[in-house]
């Protein structure tokens, strides 16, 4: 694992640099963030190595630090229970009440507008 941390601004750096520093999950100078050490990042980092400080931090485990509404909003949603399928004798007739009931009725044509004109005092 590595520590990668943004040491100065990528303000008046060019867009492909500023794109390279995001890609690496760096958004805000003095912050850093655990990242895998594969030829991918260690790429991005030569790309970028005069605005990074890398550290080597061996098998840390990455871990979040903060335990807010985010945290537990990302946490896997329970699976929706679906009802059972009815057997084969009642779907004929649970088929058919739905087949008999009237189409929705149509809204009205809109009406033409009628235009009054004023009569001139003359």
């Amino acid at each position: 694992m590595l520590k990668i941390t943004l040491t100065k601004s990528t303000i008046s750096e060019t867009p492909r640099n500023r794109a390279t520093v995001h890609a690496l999950g760096l958004r805000k100078t003095n912050r850093s963030v655990l990242q895998e050490d594969n030829p991918v990042i260690q790429g991005m980092i030569h790309h970028v190595k005069h605005l990074v400080k890398v550290e080597d931090v061996g098998d840390q485990v990455k871990t979040r630090k903060r335990l807010g509404k985010k945290a537990a909003s990302a946490a896997p949603a329970a699976p929706k229970k679906t009802p059972a399928p009815a057997s084969s004798a009642a779907a004929p007739e649970a088929a058919a009440p739905a087949a008999e009931k009237p189409a929705a009725a149509k809204k009205p044509a809109a009406t033409a507008k009628k235009t009054t004109t004023k009569k001139k005092d003359s």
